[in-house]
């Protein structure tokens, strides 16, 4: 099918599968973690400290691991960093084992998450690039975004169950299991073991020579802080949905897992319908329509007293949030030559993880002191203001 095209690529069908598998894993992880978190503390700011320890690292460390990723065979780097993070899942299962489990160690383990993956996700953005031809790009981004969010749909359905049976231990050893399916595919491959062209520049040049890149086009400067605005002020709503599905709805840990994998449902949907598409000229509007869709349906979410409609609610946000984030994605990847793509999207990725971190923590402790549902209506508000300066200010460049 044509929304199936960069799958016809094997290399990148492999990749596809392993990460299918460990994404699954990791979501079930990241919902074990919250809710862990939330039965150890019952705090709100918890919630938001944790969440910004596992992406504060990456937020700081993404400009040297975009440089490492087009410095080294991106297959290679993304091989350490995959068994690195199956380590740290083995870590968080011995933990859960324990029976002694407390907050601090969480949080530990979160920074070893965050750090890790600030060199992984530039690695596997190099390494994707690599095994599809620049016209199927658009698609595999595509791809990449229904692998991510499909995997919300299962991950967190099963990590409810465990939680609410055999407790969190399980969900982090599932986990660090699903990783050895990444690292399986990712030795099966070719692609990406070739060496880049190094030159002669140091890393702290390779760095600056990104940034300098991203500085001088505009409609980059727009793309980055939109979307630093956007995850800031819209997506921190996943740290607090332990407290929206404990303490709001009274639906415990099954009702915390319909949830996201309610959004992951909407999620998917929106990947999905971004597949189908050829055209990136209209992707612009379609970003803007998308964050005012997301930010409605979100403040909706928020003062919703029932699990169905919760659930119904925070699909449709997640698909206009995905929407979102997916386009902005593949309009930043298009603006770049290939030569600067690790550097590039590590440092989209750093604007990206830097506001969910700052983001989740602020959220945490206003929702502490004002409430969840009122927090969330504030970011939602934000959403639709940035999006509307967005549409205005981005048509006014055409440079690439």
């Amino acid at each position: 099918m044509h929304a199936f095209r960069a799958l016809r690529h094997r290399d990148y069908a492999l990749y596809f599968s392993g990460q299918l598998v460990s994404w699954v894993g990791t979501w079930m992880q990241n919902v074990a973690m919250a809710w862990m978190v939330h039965r150890i503390t019952g705090q709100p700011a918890w919630l938001g400290i944790v969440a910004f320890a596992s992406q504060a690292p990456s937020f700081l460390c993404s400009p040297l691991g975009g440089a490492v990723a087009d410095h080294f065979r991106p297959r290679h780097t993304a091989l350490v960093t995959q068994a690195l993070l199956l380590l740290q899942a083995v870590a968080m299962t011995l933990l859960a084992w324990s029976g002694h489990a407390s907050v601090w160690p969480i949080v530990t383990l979160a920074v070893v998450l965050g750090t890790v993956s600030a060199f992984d996700l530039p690695a596997r953005n190099v390494l994707v690039a690599t095994t599809v031809p620049r016209e199927d790009l658009p698609n595999a981004i595509a791809l990449n975004s229904a692998l991510f969010h499909g995997s919300r749909i299962v991950g967190p359905a099963v990590a409810g169950v465990l939680l609410a049976t055999a407790g969190e231990g399980w969900c982090f050893a599932i986990n660090a299991l699903s990783y050895l399916a990444a690292l399986a595919t990712l030795l099966a491959m070719r692609a990406g073991s070739d060496v880049a062209p190094r030159g002669d520049q140091s890393m702290r040049a390779r760095m600056l020579e990104g940034a300098r890149f991203v500085w001088g086009r505009p409609r980059l400067r727009h793309l980055f802080g939109f979307m630093g605005l956007v995850v800031f002020l819209g997506m921190p709503y996943t740290a607090l949905m332990p407290v929206f599905a404990d303490t709001i709805l009274h639906a415990g840990p099954r009702g915390m897992g319909w949830l996201m994998g309610a959004g992951g449902i909407g999620a998917t949907l929106a990947a999905l319908l971004l597949a189908f598409r050829t055209r990136t000229e209209t992707l612009p509007r379609l970003v803007v329509l998308s964050t005012i869709g997301m930010a409605v349906t979100l403040a909706a979410f928020a003062f919703s007293r029932d699990l169905s409609l919760s659930m119904a609610l925070i699909g449709l946000s997640s698909l206009g949030l995905v929407m979102t984030n997916t386009g902005s994605n593949t309009l930043v990847n298009m603006l770049i030559p290939h030569e600067l793509r690790g550097r590039i999207t590590s440092l989209y990725a750093m604007v990206f993880m830097g506001a969910i971190a700052c983001g989740a923590l602020a959220t945490g402790i206003l929702a502490q002191r004002f409430g969840a549902p009122w927090t969330l209506a504030a970011g939602a508000l934000g959403c639709v203001l940035a999006a509307i300066f967005f549409g205005r200010a981005y048509g006014r460049h055409s440079e690439a």
